[in-house]
């Protein structure tokens, strides 16, 4: 029991010192935060049973919109941005999600996949709004009203980014133990029950389809501020195979998993590009088919096994 306290709580002070002890790590930890939330979107569907391949449509719409925000409104305060990119993200949701919930498997999959790369279109061919494949600009906020230089400002961001990673990663899985989130999984155990008891099962997905974009339209924003810019790249497609390809790795259905895989993802495609720039999507592809093979349960299955293991020999003890 010790074991599973202690470690949680060594990692996350491991994350807050970074800027600090590590700081040439800083932006990538900001960015494997900012996917993670991102990837704990993803995980709440696989909770329900459901795969989307086009999630990141609410990332790149979060993004953008938090980008023409600040450039229509000069000087927009940081609150005000996350907290308008994350409505659109949930609005967007919403009447996507409307439509989609009501297909499973693979059609659920696609038609996400179909929606993400008609807005990737959009924001293609719309170059005189868009930008186009080179994106816009997105304007640092400013914080209470003032200016901050970009030090401070990413030190800011960085600590802004972990307390929301904390604190909708705790929403998320306290959600997942309430009785909408109970009734939400039981869409991938047995839907037909949920209609016995009167339950609509499409009015439930919605539920956590919305939660789930909103978490998606967290991450692409933060992603989106830290980086100062955003492209089309954020709808496309590979960027959502990314998202689930992360998940897995983690751990398919777990909130500390999704964190966990997106760090490990940022890392090796950081290092390993640099010092095998032909091979380190192979190197990726070929850790995941490991972790598919002998660890179905991701990193934090792994995890999950090796405290269990050390709780029950120091109860042996």
């Amino acid at each position: 029991m010790l074991f599973r306290v202690l470690i949680p709580l060594l990692a996350v002070a491991a994350v807050a010192i970074v800027p600090f002890a590590a700081p040439s790590l800083q932006l990538l930890v900001n960015l494997a935060l900012a996917k993670g939330l991102a990837v704990v979107g993803v995980t709440v569907l696989l909770r329900a049973g459901q795969v989307s391949f086009g999630h990141a449509l609410y990332f790149a719409i979060a993004a953008y919109g938090a980008a023409f925000l600040s450039s229509f409104m000069n000087g927009a305060d940081l609150i005000l941005v996350i907290l308008a990119a994350v409505a659109s993200a949930a609005l967007s949701g919403l009447l996507v999600g409307l439509f989609v919930v009501r297909y499973r498997g693979i059609f659920f999959g696609m038609l996400n996949l179909a929606f993400s790369m008609i807005f990737w279109s959009i924001l293609e061919k719309f170059y005189h709004y868009t930008g186009g494949a080179d994106g816009i600009r997105l304007p640092r906020p400013t914080v209470l009203g003032m200016a901050l230089e970009r030090g401070p400002f990413e030190l800011l961001l960085f600590y802004l980014s972990l307390a929301l990673a904390l604190l909708l990663g705790w929403f998320t899985v306290r959600w997942f133990s309430s009785p909408v989130g109970q009734l939400f999984q039981t869409v991938k155990t047995n839907e037909t029950r949920l209609q016995y008891l009167g339950v609509s099962p499409q009015r439930t997905l919605l539920v956590g389809y919305v939660l789930s974009a909103v978490l998606c339209g967290t991450g692409g924003v933060l992603m989106g501020i830290a980086q100062g810019v955003v492209t089309p790249e954020f709808a496309w497609w590979i960027r959502s195979g990314e998202m689930v390809f992360i998940a897995v790795l983690g751990g398919a259905g777990s909130v500390p998993g999704a964190f966990i895989g997106a760090l490990i993802y940022e890392v090796v495609r950081t290092y390993a590009s640099a010092f095998a720039g032909d091979v380190w999507q192979m190197l990726l592809g070929g850790f995941l088919l490991v972790i598919i093979l002998f660890a179905p349960g991701g990193v934090i299955g792994i995890y999950d096994r090796l405290t269990g293991r050390a709780g029950a020999q120091g109860r042996s003890e």
